[in-house]
C-alpha cells in the first residue's frame, strides 16, 4: 500500500514535501495508525487519502492528500470527517495536525472543520514555511456543521 499512497502524495504535494513508499510503509507500521482512501464517484483508483493515528485520548492527522484533479469537490472534507469519526470511536478526545502556513486551501479546510491554531513551528517544511499546529476537540465523533 505504501507505493499507492506515495503516488497519491506526489500528485498532491510538491516534490520536496512528498513521502516515498518506504516512508509510507514506515508510517503504516506504527501502532494506532488509520488510513482512509477517497474516490470520486465510481472511479476505481483513489484520488486522495488520509493517514492518522490514535494514542490514548489524543489523535493526530499525519497527512491528508487530494490529487489536483479531485480538489474543490468535497473529498478533503469527507476524508477529514471520516477520520475524525474513526478517531473519536477509538476514544480520542483531541485531534491535532500541522499544516503549512503557505497552504491557504488546507488552512481553510481545517478552520472550516473547527480547528484552531495552538502553535507554530518555525521553518518546519523544506521550503522554509512555518507549520501551524491546529487542534480540535473530538467529543462524540460528529463533525461540526459546515
Amino acid at each position: 500500500m505504501g507505493a499507492l499512497l506515495a503516488a497519491l502524495h506526489r500528485a498532491a504535494f510538491s516534490p520536496a514535501d512528498c513521502w516515498d513508499a518506504a516512508a509510507m510503509d514506515a508510517v503504516l507500521a506504527m501502532p494506532g495508525v488509520l488510513v482512509g482512501l477517497g474516490r470520486m464517484g465510481d472511479e476505481p483508483v483513489p484520488e486522495g487519502f488520509v493517514i492518522g493515528r490514535v494514542a490514548a485520548d489524543e489523535a493526530e492527522i499525519l497527512t491528508l492528500a487530494v490529487a489536483g484533479s479531485a480538489r474543490r469537490r468535497g473529498m478533503g472534507r469527507a476524508l477529514l470527517d471520516w477520520m475524525e469519526g474513526q478517531m473519536a470511536a477509538r476514544g480520542a478526545a483531541r485531534l491535532i495536525l500541522e499544516v503549512s502556513a503557505a497552504n491557504a486551501a488546507a488552512q481553510a479546510l481545517y478552520r472550516g472543520a473547527g480547528f484552531s491554531e495552538i502553535g507554530r513551528r518555525r521553518a518546519y517544511y523544506p521550503d522554509g514555511a512555518d507549520a501551524l499546529v491546529l487542534e480540535r476537540a473530538l467529543t462524540d465523533g460528529t463533525p461540526p456543521a459546515p
